[in-house]
């Protein structure tokens, strides 16, 4: 038997409060994430809008909250007009990012029903092209969406039947333009004056708005950290916070390596904090950016850099794109990633999970037929609905393991969120060891907990199990038995191979 992971918790020792948009997603115009994803007008399910009712119930059980819009990579050659208006006018696009027709049938007006009928936790985070746009476009978007009424643009968003302006508060200034693969990359003096020059301007409009420039890609970025470090310089004052974005997968079969992901994850946090933070301090302000991590999850890249690298593709109407379809093992590293950001919700306070429906999603869909959960629905649902309040600082002493990408890791990868309100505490973990399993013991100081709610566990005898459309609930969470609290301390058995939540009250 392995020895115990063990950790203390203590609400005297607290990271810091969830926001709410820590949970929130994407939705790009990418694949069929839109067309036959959420939108369907065709489908048995639709509704007056479109929107397939089957998905927008997936979505709401799923918990998300902040939902960024219209990409990614699409952006980058997004014309704002195109979507907007009577949607027999609307132009058909080549989209270059994707290689892919894009048809403008749901555009701006949409996507903010769509949000709607979603729930009242679901923001708009709208991003901006500054790939082939600029500072003008970015206010006659801002202007057109957002201003009541008795100016050109405004007047037009009333004549297209919508009186009431949108109200988008969170603005993502550009995607990623750091990456060569962007349509108007640039370097990181170009595009940090180009985002501070759109940043001032849309604050002469409203000082109110929440910006979030654009951070690296990934960590292993050759321009990293010296990317944040001269775009920060140009625009410290004049934005929120500073976007991150990481994706995960084995390499080579290296299973291990790919069960401690979270290791990256966590670095690449901290070091984009240690960036800001220098930068801050240059400049002597008492000002913290946070951070967006508004693009993460597992993603099997083999697809896209086969799209990359091709003329082929004909420029089809929402292709089928990146509808990887998820493992056991996948949504394990998928609820450690959540941990990751769970752990660093100081300065993480806004988080998307990449992609909504079909796209590298949680929810997958065929045309004209069903919606169901994939394996990573559930510890996003799980931490969705139990993650909110305070997280308390987890200091793990585990048994460990050798991986070839990070060294000797811990078995045990965990968190803890406190609800202030009700003093009661879910513990989220994860065992990372493929055979066996993990015994967890936990210290509860100061907190009044007498009982154990539930320990549900996602695991499986196969790592490779999935769902399916033959066989859409293949794998579910179950309860564990045998979870005790006494004397002040937790004990647990971690399946292996498992992510796990355990609830206390």
């Amino acid at each position: 038997m392995t020895a115990p992971a063990r950790f203390t918790l203590d609400p005297a020792f607290a990271v810091g409060d969830v926001n709410p948009r820590l949970f929130g997603s994407f939705v790009e115009h990418l694949g069929r994430c839109v067309y036959t994803g959420i939108y369907e007008p065709d489908h048995p399910s639709a509704d007056e809008s479109g929107l397939r009712t089957d998905v927008l119930e997936l979505i709401r059980e799923l918990g998300v909250t902040t939902i960024r819009y219209p990409g990614g990579n699409f952006v980058s050659g997004y014309k704002w007009e195109d979507s907007v208006g009577p949607v027999d006018e609307r132009p058909r696009r080549l989209d270059l990012a994707w290689r892919s027709t894009e048809t403008n049938r749901f555009g701006l007006s949409e996507y903010i029903a769509f949000l709607k009928k979603v729930g009242p936790q679901a923001e708009p985070m709208m991003a901006i092209n500054l790939g082939t746009r600029g500072v003008a476009e970015a206010l006659e978007l801002q202007e057109y969406a957002n201003h009541p009424a008795g100016t050109a643009l405004s007047d037009l968003r009333v004549a297209h039947g919508d009186k009431d302006p949108f109200g988008i508060r969170l603005w993502c200034l550009g995607n990623e333009m750091d990456g060569p693969w962007q349509t108007g990359h640039k370097t990181a003096d170009e595009y940090g004056r180009l985002a501070a020059e759109t940043a001032r301007a849309m604050r002469q409009i409203d000082p109110e708005l929440e910006l979030v420039a654009c951070g690296s890609s990934s960590q292993a970025m050759p321009t990293f950290a010296e990317w944040e470090a001269k775009v920060l310089a140009e625009t410290y004052d004049l934005v929120d916070y500073i976007s991150l974005h990481a994706y995960y997968q084995p390499h080579d079969g290296d299973i291990d390596s790919f069960l401690a992901s979270a290791v990256d994850m966590e670095s690449f946090i901290e070091n984009v904090v240690a960036t800001c933070d220098h930068i801050g301090a240059r400049l002597k302000s008492k000002k913290k950016i946070n951070l967006s991590f508004d693009e993460w999850n597992v993603w099997y890249t083999t697809e896209w850099h086969e799209i990359e690298n091709s003329a082929a593709r004909d420029w089809a109407e929402a292709p089928r794109l990146l509808e990887n379809n998820y493992s056991v093992l996948d949504a394990v590293v998928f609820g450690s990633l959540l941990i990751a950001l769970l752990r660093h919700a100081d300065r993480v306070t806004v988080a998307c999970l990449a992609q909504l429906v079909n796209v590298i999603a949680p929810i997958l869909t065929e045309p004209g037929g069903p919606a169901w959960k994939q394996t990573t629905f559930f510890p996003f649902s799980q931490a969705s609905r139990y993650g909110r309040g305070q997280v308390l600082d987890v200091r793990v002493d585990s048994p460990t393991y050798e991986t070839k990408k990070f060294g000797s890791v811990p078995l045990l990868h965990a968190t803890a969120v406190r609800d202030p309100e009700t003093g009661a505490v879910t513990v989220f973990a994860v065992n990372r060891s493929q055979t066996e399993p993990l015994p967890l013991e936990v210290a509860l100081n100061g907190l009044e907990l007498t009982n154990v709610v539930e320990h549900m566990a996602l695991a499986d005898a196969d790592p490779e199990a999935k769902n399916t459309v033959d066989e859409p609930e293949r794998v579910t969470p179950h309860t564990v038995t045998g979870t005790a609290l006494q004397d002040g301390t937790l004990t647990a058995t971690l399946e292996p191979l498992s992510w796990n939540v355990i609830r206390l009250a």
